[in-house]
């Protein structure tokens, strides 16, 4: 049974990305996408949500609901003003935070994500343990998923720098169910904006074995998790061959990765090298990481960066 499961999606393969979009005329892309401006004014540490919305440390959080669905221990908990949040623990926990701040940074719609580090879940005694706190906007509803390969966006620059961005970050969990189609209402006006989700899956390496991609094991794990050794292993770019690169990826969504040219990854790379220092830090500190840990992650994310730059202007580009 399992060989002919396996001969079939081999088969099969995954169809090749298409825009739903009625018309390009009418594509609204700041739904998944807006010009974030100056980047340097942007504050990292907080993110999206401020110090204004984050979670309070030291304090105790009622149980709504246990999260079984996921890889990482989840929850959904209640604080003394009544805010409900996704909780996540475990490893996933700091690098989604990080993903979710640089993201934001160059301008992609995120929710409120903080780390909290001192927290007790009803009336235990003890800290438990380091954790992703989520909050939704009051004025923002989750009304739909949306799928990488069926979406309005597949042929904006933003949608591919978008996908860019995420093999920088070495981001492999690209399930429609990490997509989420949230609906505002701003004052009596509806708008839609679309977020990627669920981002723990980063800061590791992709390490699929290639001969699986089109099998039923494709939902297995595709790579590591917020593990410096192995971010630092995986190059970004292997290779240039005219407007076509070759990415160091070994996970299973090639036919995006493919999708992703020089001008691709230049308009993505542009966007991150505006990201100063000092954010950079404050991005890593936000999700808890102690100093060697962000030195080494931050380092290797600007050798990415500027591997992108120099692939753009090297048409005989190969890494090291």
């Amino acid at each position: 049974m399992v060989t002919a499961l396996i001969s079939v999606a081999s088969c099969a393969g995954r169809a090749a990305p298409r825009s739903t979009a009625p018309h390009p005329a009418l594509l609204n892309v700041s739904e998944l996408w807006v010009d974030p401006g100056n980047i340097q004014n942007r504050d990292l540490f907080h993110g999206p949500g401020g110090a204004k919305l984050a979670p309070r440390e030291a304090a105790s959080y009622d149980l709504v609901a246990v999260d079984t669905s996921g890889f990482s221990p989840g929850y959904d908990v209640r604080d003394r003003d009544g805010t409900v949040w996704s909780v996540k623990t475990g490893v996933e926990a700091q690098s989604e935070v990080v993903a979710s701040r640089v993201l934001w940074a160059i301008g992609y719609h995120q929710p409120a994500t903080y780390i909290v580090t001192n927290w007790t879940l009803g009336k235990a005694p003890t800290n438990a343990g380091v954790a992703r706190f989520r909050r939704e906007q009051p004025t923002q509803t989750v009304v739909d998923e949306w799928s990488w390969y069926d979406n309005p966006f597949v042929a904006t620059q933003p949608f591919k720098g978008l996908i860019a961005a995420n093999v920088i970050l070495n981001n492999w969990d690209w399930k429609t169910s990490n997509n989420k189609v949230y609906e505002v209402d701003d004052a009596g006006r509806a708008s839609r904006l679309y977020m990627v989700r669920d981002l723990g899956a980063s800061f590791g390496k992709t390490s699929f074995p290639a001969i699986l991609r089109w099998t039923p094991f494709r939902l297995m794990a595709q790579g590591s998790r917020n593990d410096i050794d192995d971010f630092e292993q995986q190059h970004f770019i292997k290779a240039r061959r005219g407007d076509d690169l070759e990415f160091d990826y070994r996970g299973v969504h090639t036919r995006l990765v493919d999708m992703v040219t020089v001008a691709d990854v230049v308009w993505t790379c542009r966007l991150l090298d505006r990201v100063s220092d000092s954010q950079w830090d404050d991005v890593f500190r936000a999700a808890g990481y102690d100093m060697a840990a962000r030195q080494r992650f931050i380092t290797k994310l600007k050798a990415k960066i500027q591997q992108g730059l120099a692939a753009a202007s090297d048409p005989s580009f190969q890494s090291d």
